[in-house]
């Protein structure tokens, strides 16, 4: 392989762990908004908690979201060019991210990725090289991951309302900080499995492009070739999720709806329940969409009147922004690349 090619592998490899730092702490307030918010942890032990379990999901799930994102686009190993397509719509992923990590909006990181892999490969080869299955698989989980949470959210919340009704408001408070902490780490394990993922089918994607791997290669743990990307990967993931992302905690934990230990608990368990759903059938959910529906369909079991619809509706607006926000910027990314380096 030529010098030139393996640098330009490094470096977006290393882009592609910068952007799973990004998830990371952009993804932070998933796993920790509701436990901060319900003051069962402090933030510095709420990020190292979750930080924790998020690493430990590569030894519990299979990597089948991480074979689907290095699908999205039809890599063509002969054809290093794809390297070019890959590094655009990461960098248009986190311009993304950080836009909205700065508005404190809880955009989809997952979903950003794939409007940016998408416009970058339609910059570069048009509609045929795109895997339009998998794109209207992750797709169609937009309006379907956060329905899924808020009508667990509302179920689960309900029951727990039926089995406490005859506690104490001390005994209920008391039992379900101890509950969240468990459920925290469900969420946080879901988190790690379906987002950190993302970053390694990426990961795939450059080495496939690069031909230094097949399009037929299977991430495994067990096989020297690919357990260094499984480990980078999560390793990525946790340390971003150790630096936080307080902007969005606060949006989601503080200002989304009023929540207490019964309500965190059952928040989690309902997003996490929707996330384990969608990495088992290899699908790259949004978590974020996941646990702001579980959010609003626990809050709306007390009163619709509960929930900031005007702070619901920024979000669903960054949610419709995002995948069209992400391609336009890295088609734009990758022009750019392509001017300054043509013949690529």
């Amino acid at each position: 392989m030529e010098s030139g090619i393996l640098i330009i592998v490094i470096i977006t490899v290393l882009v592609a762990l910068s952007f799973d730092v990004i998830n990371g702490f952009h993804d932070a307030a998933n796993s920790i908004a509701t436990i901060v918010s319900t003051r069962v942890l402090s933030p510095k032990f709420a990020v190292l908690w979750a930080a924790f379990f998020n690493f430990i999901a590569m030894f519990i799930f299979a990597p089948k979201v991480a074979n689907t994102i290095s699908k999205i686009i039809h890599i063509e190993g002969t054809d290093h060019a794809f390297i070019y397509v890959v590094l655009a719509g990461i960098l248009g992923a986190i311009f993304w991210d950080l836009l909205t990590w700065w508005f404190g909006l809880p955009a989809s990181s997952s979903h950003a990725l794939l409007g940016g892999l998408v416009g970058s490969g339609l910059a570069y080869k048009g509609m045929a090289v795109i895997n339009w299955t998998k794109v209207t698989e992750t797709a169609a989980f937009i309006p379907i991951a956060p329905i899924i949470g808020l009508v667990l959210g509302y179920i689960m919340m309900l029951g727990v309302i039926w089995l406490v009704h005859k506690w104490t408001p001390q005994k209920v408070d008391k039992s379900f900080r101890v509950g969240q902490l468990a459920s925290a780490a469900l969420y946080s394990i879901s988190h790690g499995a379906n987002d950190a993922q993302k970053t390694m089918g990426i990961i795939v994607a450059i080495l496939v492009a690069a031909n230094m791997m097949g399009p037929d290669v299977q991430l495994s743990l067990s096989d020297p070739q690919t357990v260094w990307i499984i480990l980078s990967c999560q390793t990525a993931m946790a340390v971003g999720t150790m630096m936080g992302g307080w902007k969005i905690v606060k949006t989601m934990g503080m200002k989304l709806t009023k929540l207490k230990p019964v309500h965190g608990f059952c928040a989690e368990l309902a997003g996490s329940t929707s996330i384990l759903i969608a990495t088992s059938l290899g699908i790259p959910i949004s978590t974020t969409h996941a646990i702001a529906g579980s959010i609003i369909g626990v809050g709306s079991v007390q009163s619709l009147a509960g929930i900031k619809w005007d702070i619901a509706s920024r979000i669903v607006v960054a949610w419709v922004l995002t995948i069209p926000a992400a391609a336009i910027v890295s088609a734009l990314i990758f022009w750019l690349i392509q001017a300054v380096h043509p013949g690529f």
